[in-house]
């Protein structure tokens, strides 16, 4: 197949990767940039990451100078500006989230489809592109991007390349290595693609047991990281001088910014504990 270049005179109608990362540094910034980056492209929304940020300092500003207007308060106004500011990331993790579950119910019947397809003798090109034309977004969308990716000359391999970043799921490089592999060594595809199907069938099927078995668990750990929030930003808003009041005494202010790290300790740990809880 012919190896696809870059050309200089078609060099202005290309639009680079608007990313915040920098490709080989493994510093703590460039990783959140990293993830955030991530957070992106696998939420399917369709912005840059500068765009998203922007809309952060948009909605953190008309919040936050909402509600100074409102109360006069620089405190109030300032928590308000940090809750506007995270609202439109929050909605991307979210989104992200709703994406990555409806593609993982999507993967058991489109490897099936695609185990149907290599039973009739096609190529697997032909089979991938014919999979990708019948499969529902989202996971049809991103598999269609790879087929577009074929027919402009790449291999199967450069073209699954950047699936399981895009999607964020693990089944999915479990899916591109298995026809990488087929490709160079060749193999009982179907059958290989018939285990696969049912791997993730009872995966789906297990994680949804768990779920239902520590859905109170997680309800819980839910309502003590939101609620200490929510009692303050109650007061606050009641009487806006109550943070005012609060830091006027020392040892109010080092209780005050005790509870903030305690909390935000406390919040990492709980996340943590249920996001290996489901990926266990």
């Amino acid at each position: 197949m012919p190896v696809i270049t870059a050309q200089p005179e078609f060099a202005s109608i290309l639009r680079d990767d608007d990313t915040f990362a920098v490709e080989g540094e493994t510093s703590m910034e460039n990783q959140l940039n990293s993830w955030f980056d991530n957070l992106m492209v696998q939420s399917g929304l369709g912005i840059s990451p500068a765009m998203l940020v922007g809309l952060s300092l948009i909605c953190g500003v008309a919040l936050g100078g909402l509600i100074f207007v409102i109360q006069e308060n620089f405190l109030t106004a300032a928590l308000g500006a940090l809750i506007g500011f995270v609202t439109p990331i929050v909605f991307a993790m979210f989104w992200r989230g709703r994406r990555q579950t409806q593609m993982a119910k999507q993967l058991p019947g489109m490897i099936d489809e695609l185990a149907r397809a290599a039973k009739t003798g096609r190529s697997l090109e032909n089979c991938l592109a014919l999979v990708a034309n019948d499969t529902p977004n989202p996971l049809g969308a991103e598999m269609r991007i790879c087929t577009r990716k074929m027919a402009l000359g790449l291999t199967i391999d450069e073209a699954l390349h950047g699936l399981p970043q895009r999607t964020g799921l693990m089944a999915t490089s479990v899916l591109a290595t298995a026809l990488s592999v087929h490709r160079s060594s060749g193999g009982d595809l179907v059958r290989v693609l018939d285990r696969l199907s049912r791997t993730l069938r009872d995966r789906i099927q297990f994680q949804g047991k768990l779920k239902a078995a520590t859905s109170a668990s997680r309800a819980t750990a839910i309502l003590m990281i939101a609620l200490p929030p929510a009692i303050l930003i109650f007061f606050m808003f009641r009487d806006p001088e109550y943070l005012t009041k609060l830091f006027d005494s020392e040892w109010g202010t080092r209780i005050t910014v005790l509870a903030f790290v305690l909390e935000f300790i406390g919040a990492i740990w709980v996340l943590r504990i249920l996001q290996k809880s489901e990926q266990a």
